[in-house]
């Protein structure tokens, strides 16, 4: 029998598995045996032991034999993380590149830096999304990622960022938190980012522009936070000149809104799946299961009831076969499934009632 001497000694496993063989191959332990208890119990005993001693474990089968393996954890950042500066930089790009539209400048020309204050808004408010996971995963010592940056061609050049975090979620508490922070986290950049942008000058189309007959023109449906906060400040989100429009700055606020509405989805690996999951346990399936119909209903009445041209209808099936997918693929199961209390209940339905309050049934429209 191989000599573990970094990890757990086959004695103190005996009580759950029973240890027959160890062995190691560079820094993963492996421990052979036979569970004395359901798998479940298995991890939820022993986690803490091997987490103690600096590892994440897992229980699996290989060739038939029931085996422990246990990886160490590593949750600093190895050297520089290139793949995240690259993104980074490539998404400043493009969100550069979109702002330009919506400032009304020529995005080939050196004008497109003037759109610096759209990139800063959108990259505030999906980076603090992003950090507000980061920062309490490491709390709860789970190994997560840098945020990566999403660079694409859309209306606001990016298609947002995330985080990959590996290994078990210790326990609901530590699921519902770094569930939770993310949009508490981003909301709060939105509101700051939206309060700003409503207190700067609207930007008004030139009149070539306006002229044109072949020129489209985007409008997008503000969520009654945005409305909200617009009477707060006591600044207009509409104009009578149709040329004019909200500072680009505060489209920055309303993408912050509609990430954070997206992500509070419940279902599966998003942050309003791992939220339902934490308060509800196993019970969230049930509620979980009628998402993809509540989307592809509401995409449906958009597009034949309301007769809303099909940009939004599309959005809306698009999110139905993506809450479909993500319902197969399950949610996180804690090691440590014991129920929360009730103050984070009462944080996680607040901030779901928060997220409905950044939904809006047609986010988009584009108009000749």
């Amino acid at each position: 029998m191989s000599d573990l001497r970094a990890g757990p000694s086959p004695s103190e496993l005996d009580p759950v598995f029973n240890v027959y063989e160890t062995g190691t191959d560079g820094e993963t332990l492996r421990y052979y045996g036979s569970p004395r208890a359901p798998s479940k119990s298995v991890l939820q005993e022993l986690w803490p032991v091997f987490r103690e001693r600096g590892y994440e474990v897992r229980l699996t089968r290989e060739y038939g034999e029931w085996v422990l393996i246990a990886e160490p954890v590593d949750l600093g950042v190895d050297g520089i993380p290139w793949t995240n500066v690259v993104l980074f930089v490539a998404t400043v790009l493009s969100t550069l590149f979109a702002g330009s539209l919506w400032y009304h400048l020529d995005p080939f020309s050196a004008e497109i830096v003037h759109a610096w204050p759209f990139t800063l808004s959108i990259m505030s408010v999906l980076g603090v999304h992003e950090l507000g996971h980061y920062v309490l995963s490491r709390y709860h010592r789970v190994n997560a990622s840098l945020p990566y940056f999403i660079p694409i061609p859309t209306l606001i050049g990016t298609m947002g960022a995330v985080i990959r975090m590996k290994g078990q979620i210790p326990s609901r508490k530590a699921l519902f938190d770094i569930g939770v922070a993310g949009p508490i986290a981003g909301l709060v950049a939105t509101v700051v980012v939206t309060v700003v942008g409503l207190s700067l000058p609207p930007v008004t189309a030139p009149q070539a522009l306006m002229a044109n007959p072949n020129a489209v023109q985007i409008e997008l449906g503000y969520p009654p936070l945005l409305e909200l906060l617009a009477w707060a400040v006591d600044r207009p989100l509409y104009y009578d000149d149709p040329a004019t429009s909200v500072n680009p700055v505060v489209i920055g606020g309303w993408v912050g809104m509609f990430v954070t509405f997206l992500n509070l989805i419940p279902v599966g690996q998003l942050d309003g799946g791992h939220v339902l999951r934490a308060i509800l346990g196993d019970q969230h399936d049930r509620i979980a299961a009628f998402v993809p119909a509540v989307l592809f209903g509401l995409a449906g009445y958009l597009y034949y009831v309301r007769d809303v041209p099909g940009d939004a209808a599309f959005i809306w099936a698009f999110w139905g076969f993506l809450a479909l997918v993500f319902s197969f693929a399950g949610s996180a199961t804690p090691i440590d499934d014991r129920e929360l209390g009730t103050g984070r209940m009462l944080v996680g339905i607040v901030t779901l009632v928060l997220g409905l309050l950044c939904f809006t049934p047609v986010p988009v429209q584009v108009v000749s």
